[in-house]
């Protein structure tokens, strides 16, 4: 049998479990968030990490070819950052990147001999817990160079 001290114990302490796995439930929940939009953000840099790959590559191609035309071989071409620029702006339209991520922004750096581009678009995240925001930016690099063997 149980003395009366227990009983009055074994009463205090109910439902405090129920707190426990409520508790829990929000930290698995804030985890699963998380890792959910963590997940699409680097799924989407890497698409645009690809897209800013062929974009580069498109520059440089387009001013090596522009360049070994009009100024004879070298060991390096160099860049125009004008034909860069264009060649760039065109394989985003041909590929449809721009339709394929709306608000899609790059940038285009070059050297003499590097074309560097940064495509960044916006991303608006599967999953919003409250007080967080439901957009981010995502961004890719890449660059090229092009050497004349």
């Amino acid at each position: 049998m149980r003395s009366g001290r227990a009983v009055r114990r074994l009463r205090c302490e109910a439902g405090t479990v129920t707190v426990l796995v409520l508790g829990f439930v929000v930290v698995v929940g804030l985890l699963v968030a998380a890792v959910v939009d963590a997940s699409a953000a680097f799924l989407r840099r890497q698409q645009l990490t690809a897209l800013a790959d062929g974009a580069a590559l498109a520059a440089a191609d387009g001013a090596q070819g522009e360049q070994v035309y009009s100024g004879g071989l070298g060991q390096q071409a160099e860049i125009d950052p004008v034909a860069a620029r264009a060649h760039v702006a065109a394989y985003l339209r041909d590929t449809g990147a721009t339709a394929a991520y709306p608000g899609l922004t790059w940038r285009v750096s070059t050297s003499d001999t590097v074309v560097s581009v940064r495509v960044a678009t916006p991303l608006d995240l599967p999953i919003t817990p409250p007080g967080w925001t439901d957009q981010a930016t995502v961004d890719g690099t890449a660059s090229a160079v092009v050497v004349v063997r």
